[in-house]
């Protein structure tokens, strides 16, 4: 799925959030969300895409959480702004269109905003 939005992402035409929440190397179970187009500006994604490497959340994401040490972090990006602090939960406002997206999934996205799993 993200090496069919690549182009779209990389054009500008798309953003993304990926959710993530998986093992570490060190056995440690993390979780967070990814801007895509930040990661994808920075990173080589061609290990990801051919599977050569696990995409992980950092503590340098959109926010990332260790549930065994309890660390969390939250960091804006060139494309999103982290609203942690809503009573509705984490949310991420696009800074290009300013539409607020919601990542609970039992609630609505948000306005042009889609969920896929």
């Amino acid at each position: 799925a993200l090496a069919n939005r690549e182009e779209l992402v990389r054009n500008g035409k798309l953003t993304s959030i990926i959710f993530i929440r998986d093992t570490n190397g060190k056995g440690q179970e993390v979780s967070g969300y990814i801007d895509f187009a930040h990661r994808l500006k920075n990173e080589n994604f061609e290990l990801y895409f051919d599977r050569k490497k696990k995409l992980m959340p950092k503590p340098t994401d959109l926010s990332y959480y260790n549930w065994e040490t309890q660390t969390s972090t939250s960091n804006s990006s060139p494309n999103f702004q982290v609203i942690a602090d809503n009573e509705a939960g984490l949310l991420f406002k696009n800074k290009r269109d300013r539409k607020v997206i919601n990542v609970d999934p039992s609630a609505n996205p948000g306005d042009n905003s889609t969920r896929t799993e």
